[in-house]
Order: structure tokens, then sequence, then C-alpha cells
């Protein structure tokens, strides 16, 4: 197979012309892939090499015009959860801006959420444009989401946890609840739709509130709520790191569970998820 690099070193005037900045922007890419790779500046390497976007490429066109980067992305149709732009003038005579991205835009560079690039060549600058694209689960896929998030709560559950400073001990496992699940997703909408993240409802109302509303008898009630994380295993994690949210994952008396997400693509957050625990009377 041949090295797509390699193509690039071809000795015909016409043709060298025409391919010199697909050349460039090759060079570009794999430079700051390399820095992912092995890392820099106390910034530890083995991120994923990121894969090139022709709408990425449209915001660094925009970004060469002066336009700013969360117009820039508006304008190309670009949703991110989160990006970074750069300008690098003037470009190496050898197009390798290795060097200059480990020494002045490592952090940014070696951000394992970033996934895509995009860049634009005018004259010896480069306008390059890193994301994290907004790539929210499935709103079909609910069953087997939840599913997922009860096996990964449970993996938790086996092992004795820290919550902050509080110890816990391993907890039995929860089981999946059809009536939590409805007050998860019917709360998680309500977030979606109105672009809010809190435990007290734009009615007032608290997560007990809500959970006996829904038809829920109880003896004890927990929630826990996240919003732009993308991924189950993410979002257990989150959870996992806060001492709150923790805490409601290791409670002991805790039996059931409902869990649910809602998609809002045009507000910033984007995935709003909801976390509903129980216990029976």
């Amino acid at each position: 197979m041949t090295d797509p690099r390699t193509r690039c070193h071809l000795h015909r005037p016409m043709a060298l012309a025409l391919l010199l900045p697909a050349c460039a922007m090759a060079g570009v890419i794999d430079a700051i892939n390399v820095v992912r790779d092995v890392g820099c500046d106390g910034h530890p390497g083995g991120a994923p090499p990121l894969h090139e976007s022709a709408r990425l490429d449209e915001v660094a066109h925009r970004l060469s015009q002066g336009t700013k980067l969360p117009e820039a992305q508006q304008i190309a149709g670009y949703h991110a959860v989160s990006s970074f732009a750069v300008n690098i003038s003037p470009v190496p005579p050898s197009g390798d801006v290795e060097a200059i991205v480990s020494r002045q835009f490592c952090q940014q560079t070696t951000n394992p959420a970033f996934t895509e690039v995009g860049t634009w060549w005018r004259g010896s600058s480069v306008w390059v444009a890193l994301a994290e694209p907004f790539a929210p689960p499935a709103p079909t896929n609910l069953g087997a989401i939840s599913r997922q998030v009860l096996a990964l709560t449970n993996r938790v559950r086996a092992l004795p946890q820290r919550c902050g400073s509080t110890p816990f001990a391993a907890a039995p496992p929860l089981v999946l609840n059809t009536t939590l699940g409805h007050v998860a997703l019917d709360y998680a909408r309500d977030m979606a739709a109105y672009g809010y993240m809190d435990h007290t409802g734009r009615d007032g109302s608290s997560p007990q509130a809500r959970i006996t509303r829904g038809g829920y008898h109880w003896r004890e009630v927990g929630e826990n709520l996240a919003s732009g994380i993308m991924t189950p295993e993410d979002v257990v994690v989150g959870w996992l790191h806060s001492p709150e949210h923790c805490a409601n994952l290791m409670d002991p008396l805790f039996r059931e569970m409902g869990v649910a997400f809602a998609v809002n693509p045009h507000n910033g957050a984007g995935v709003y998820w909801a976390m509903e625990f129980g216990s029976p009377p």
C-alpha cells in the first residue's frame, strides 16, 4: 500500500503546484497527530489521532476571513461540544509545525476529547480548528443505554468506594424499574426542552414529589442529573467523581433505579440525563 504522504513527492512542476495545498494540510495534521501520540510539555501522549472533517475545514476557512470561532461553526453547520482554533503564521518553509504546536499549543492539541480537525491555508499561514463533535446517543437506543448504565452502576456498587471523604462498603445490585424510568425520561425531556439542569423542577417540584407523582411508592428515593455528556460510561464516571452523586450510586438502601436522557441539539449542553433511585415500601 502506498503511504498517502509519499504521493506528495512529485517531480512534475504542474502536478506539484496543484497538490501542494493538500500536501501542506496533510503535513500539518500529521504533525499535530505526532504531538498527540508522543505528548509534550508534561502532557502525556497516547491521544487518538484526529480525523479531518470537511465542515471543520470550512470553519478554518471562515476563521481565515476573520470570523470568530462560534460564528464560524454556526455558518459551517458544525456542532461542537468543545473546540479550539489557532492561526500559525508564518509556517516554516518545510511545512513542519510539530515544534510550534509542541511549544505553544501543547495542552489544547493533546486534549483527548478532540477527535476532528480542519485546516485552511492562505499564503504562509494556516488556520487549524480542533473539535469534539456533538455526537449524542440515539433516543431509539434508550432501552439498551439504560441497561448499560445499570450494568456500569452495579459494577461500581460491587466494590467499596470513597465518595469525597466518606467511605462506602460494597452495595447490593440495583434493578431497573419501569416507573422510575418514566419519571427519569419525563424530567430529562423537560430539562432538554428548556435548557436547564436542577433538582428543583420548573414547577418547583422536588425529586421526591416528581417520583411520587409518577406513581412510584417508596420509602427512600434519590436523583442524579448530568448534562453535556455523550456516553453511558462518561456519565457514570462523572457521577462517581462527584461526592453527592457518588453517595447515591453507593447508597445500600436503594434497590431500584430508572435512567433516561433527552437530546436538544439547539443548546450548549445538548444532552440531559436523569437517574432516579428508589426503595419500595
